[in-house]
């Protein structure tokens, strides 16, 4: 029996607010709530509601056959919470199912690991704790921001008490192995799971690409590609988004996505699976060294879409020296810090753009990462006048 893991990743950031060198010290609030509204009643309308209602519908369909697994950013939930309760209530419909497991990451979707451990810890138990009052859960995966992984946060997963954590099955690192099965980290008892980034992919980003020899893509198609996998397991692993927002619905995604769970068990071999069960199911076949930090982001599955050029680069380093005066000041201080750490800020100072970073883009509220650079920038330093006063 070959389990096949579908996750999704659920975020969407905090943008900021236009900022002028001016606005420093003027009191002005540094997230624009307008556009944050505008953004998310976009993605709840054309991805989260019609996605969670498919997926819904799939499970009882089923007889609970088909499983998903989520995890979504504490920074997401706030913003539900506030505005769009309503989308909140249907992850939870699906949560009651058991057909679903969600997974813990950092509270606010940040770079905390390379804030300090200690950062990183309390996101991660922020998150932890937001789970367990929105949903009545306590994650047993951990997924990072942006799967970011390496030997060390494999480690630091485990003293948390993860049983599995989430890796991009990246080949460099895999050599000859197939990302189809579970491993051990090194230095470690924690097993990962490594992204199938070439089936997860062939969703994610190929599927409305029409110089693609595959395409048209359908379910049966799909199974078949499934079926004839070899392993343990097939970690499908995406951005919920890509259901609606990245693939629009005029793509026929959704329509894929309602056909595949009955392709896929017309397989006698091929099961839907949570995270936690194949971990438990399934023995590691080898240890998973990876002593650097790698992402699933971008071609080269690094750090560089954050932290290449010079300009993120200071960005990050006046955030990161912030940390003592924001843990003095403590209250909102500390958490205009924390929404200061959200990947994305980052993301849209990145000067590099591949094929598959465009699909970020109509997300980016600036027009080119200088600007980007200039505005954060800006808050910071407005934040560092509020943090040492």
């Amino acid at each position: 029996m070959t389990d096949i893991c579908l996750y999704f990743q659920v975020h969407q950031p905090l943008r900021l607010s236009k900022f002028s060198f001016f606005d420093i010290g003027q009191q002005k609030e540094y997230f624009d709530e307008k556009a944050n509204k505008f953004y998310l009643e976009r993605v709840a309308r054309k991805c989260y509601k019609p996605a969670n209602e498919a997926i819904l519908r799939l499970i009882n369909e089923t007889d609970g056959k088909f499983k998903v697994n989520y995890s979504i950013t504490g920074i997401l939930l706030d913003q539900l919470e506030d505005g769009f309760p309503d989308v909140i209530e249907s992850f939870q419909k699906i949560a009651d199912t058991g057909c679903c497991e969600f997974f813990n990451e950092t509270y606010y979707h940040s770079l905390s690991w390379l804030v300090s451990k200690k950062e990183f810890i309390e996101q991660v138990k922020l998150h932890r704790k937001r789970m367990k009052q929105t949903f009545g859960v306590k994650p047993k995966v951990f997924r990072n921001t942006e799967a970011m992984y390496s030997n060390e946060i494999a480690q630091a997963a485990e003293e948390l008490g993860f049983k599995g954590i989430v890796c991009e099955g990246i080949d460099r690192f895999l050599g000859w192995r197939s990302p189809n099965y579970v491993y051990k980290a090194k230095g470690s008892d924690i097993r990962v799971l490594s992204r199938n980034y070439k089936l997860s992919d062939d969703i994610a980003f190929r599927f409305s690409e029409h110089s693609w020899s595959e395409f048209p893509l359908t379910a049966d198609k799909y199974a078949s590609w499934l079926s004839s996998s070899q392993g343990d397991c097939i970690n499908l692993f995406m951005d919920y988004e890509t259901f609606g927002e990245h693939q629009w619905q005029e793509t026929g995604i959704f329509n894929f996505l309602s056909y595949l769970p009955n392709e896929v068990l017309k397989h006698k071999h091929l099961n839907f699976a949570l995270a936690s069960d194949i971990i438990k199911n399934h023995m590691p076949r080898d240890e998973f060294d990876v002593p650097g930090i790698v992402s699933w982001a971008d071609v080269d599955r690094d750090l560089s879409a954050w932290l290449e050029n010079r300009m993120q680069q200071q960005a990050f380093s006046e955030l990161k020296n912030l940390e003592p005066h924001a843990r003095k000041a403590k209250g909102k201080v500390l958490e205009d810090w924390r929404r200061l750490q959200i990947s994305d800020h980052f993301y849209y100072m990145c000067t590099k753009w591949f094929a598959d970073g465009d699909v970020h883009k109509y997300f980016n509220p600036y027009e080119n990462p200088y600007d980007a650079f200039i505005n954060y920038m800006n808050v910071i330093n407005d934040l560092k006048k509020r943090a040492e006063n």
